[in-house]
């Protein structure tokens, strides 16, 4: 268990600094990359350090789908 938790933070360390690097406003899609970045970093915090995968398939779908609908709104922006 601790195992996962430790390779969880690493990853989550990773997106993070992966996204300082595209944070870059000289490139033309620098939102859609950080909002897919931000995507996979609140799903990693959700599933693996609020417990989430445990949880009732209803509650991981609509979660998945929150997501997407809030980064396709704020793209749109």
């Amino acid at each position: 268990m601790e195992k996962t938790l430790n390779i969880t933070w690493l990853l989550l360390l990773f997106l993070t600094i992966t996204s300082l690097i595209f944070s870059n406003p000289e490139l033309q899609q620098t939102a859609s990359i950080l909002m897919g970045l931000a995507i996979l970093k609140i799903i990693g915090v959700a599933f693996y350090f609020m417990e989430l995968r445990r949880a009732h398939l209803f509650w991981k779908l609509l979660l998945i789908f929150f997501l997407l609908l809030l980064c396709a709104v704020l793209l749109l922006l």
